[in-house]
């Protein structure tokens, strides 16, 4: 075999293997997919609360409302102090701090909504590097890290100036090789960044009063589409330059959770100052199926095997036909909500603002309760699920607030 042709089947073989080390990660928002739905394979304990099913517990320290993201060995958090804004990765086996690096020194924002934090940004994986992006110093900048944990690249993206003096909160995306992120507010803008050195690819105006909602990635109506809501405005880019692919009105001014979809239909909500959920074709059509007066604000939905499933922001349970908007059950659990709902083997788990996870089956027909536990008196962050493990971060009120990372498993 002549040297290219070597070459490239190690690269195969690299490329099978490094997919499949990878079968058990969750490198980004919402998940494998940025859905919400977990991997297939996943297997939760049954039982996970503070006397049952803990394999660890460590302290965060700081404040944020980020997910964990799992990367092999390794779960990393993004959190702030009042000084300063920090990546810190954890030993996924027994939960020691393999690294803590601060990624801003000052800077810090100070003017924030009483539940945002100035570390609520997801950060994201390719597997080999993370990428964290934190609102600091009126702008916002993305940073690489390498497995060490040492910074590679730091890219200041624009500003970010939000209208209500509330912080900031969307997540950055990776596609292919490029990271985007979007600062919706008076000169905002989505853009897109190379990963391997943070140089711009591209950049397009989003010039609207402040929105909160992450970018999704989703394979929807035989095309990649970049969905985004807020500024009364569902909106439909290509992820490879930026340009609109389609735009329809819907949903409201402002908007923080991240778009769902079906093979064909893209599903938004918002909260201000109108409440709205919506149901659109993703064809290009613009053409809107369903609506009603439904708020699922702060938090995202979920879509599986035609239906969409939910938590309004007083903590009710909600299940819709995901193609005429029917309604199949509402059921009061509790609230008031913030976490965005998971998937995981066939269970919905969504977790509200004191800390309790409600657990129940992905069932149109009929609301099934599973189960219920309580982690902490905080439940702001969105649980994550890979393997036989979960990943919970929560917060105790005690004389002095502290925040925790949780690993639920077997010991």
């Amino acid at each position: 075999m002549d040297l290219f042709r070597l070459s490239c089947a190690l690269l195969f073989i690299f490329g099978v293997l490094s997919d499949s080390s990878f079968g058990e990660d969750w490198l980004q928002w919402r998940g494998p997919n940025g859905n919400g739905t977990a991997e297939s394979t996943v297997a939760p304990p049954a039982i996970w609360d503070t006397k049952e099913g803990i394999k660890w517990k460590a302290a965060i320290p700081g404040r944020g409302h980020a997910s964990p993201i799992v990367s092999r060995d390794l779960v990393v958090i993004a959190t702030a102090t009042d000084d300063a804004q920090f990546a810190i990765a954890y030993d996924r086996g027994d939960g020691s701090v393999r690294w803590k690096q601060r990624v801003h020194e000052g800077g810090v924002p100070t003017e924030l909504h009483r539940k945002n934090t100035a570390a609520s940004a997801t950060p994201t994986s390719d597997g080999e590097h993370f990428f964290f992006l934190f609102h600091n110093a009126g702008r916002l900048v993305l940073s690489a890290l390498d497995r060490s944990g040492d910074i590679v690249w730091r890219k200041d993206t624009g500003g970010f100036q939000c209208d209500y003096r509330f912080g900031y909160g969307p997540s950055p995306v990776l596609y292919k090789g490029s990271l985007i992120v979007v600062s919706e507010h008076g000169d905002g803008y989505i853009a897109a960044f190379d990963k391997t050195d943070g140089v711009e690819q591209w950049r397009v105006p989003r010039k609207n009063k402040t929105s909160y909602s992450s970018p999704a990635l989703a394979n929807v109506s035989g095309k990649v589409q970049l969905l985004l809501s807020g500024a009364d405005k569902i909106v439909s880019y290509n992820p490879e330059n930026g340009e609109i692919l389609w735009e329809t009105a819907g949903s409201s001014l402002a908007t923080c959770g991240t778009m769902i979809w079906s093979e064909e239909l893209v599903f938004a909500s918002g909260g201000f100052p109108n409440k709205e959920t919506l149901a659109v074709k993703a064809d290009g059509s613009g053409e809107v199926l369903w609506k009603n007066g439904e708020k699922s604000y702060e938090q995202s939905m979920l879509y599986h095997d035609g239906f969409v499933y939910t938590l309004n922001d007083n903590g009710i349970a909600l299940c819709w036909n995901a193609e005429t908007g029917d309604e199949k059950w509402k059921v009061r659990l509790g609230g008031p909500v913030s976490a965005s709902p998971i998937l995981a083997d066939g269970i919905v788990y969504a977790t509200n603002e004191r800390g309790i996870t409600f657990a129940f089956k992905a069932n149109p027909e009929v609301f099934e309760k599973v189960g219920q536990f309580r982690l902490g008196d905080e439940g702001f962050a969105t649980p994550v699920f890979v393997g036989e493990e979960v990943f919970v971060r929560t917060a105790d009120q005690g004389v002095e607030r502290q925040e925790y990372l949780y690993c639920i498993g077997q010991r």
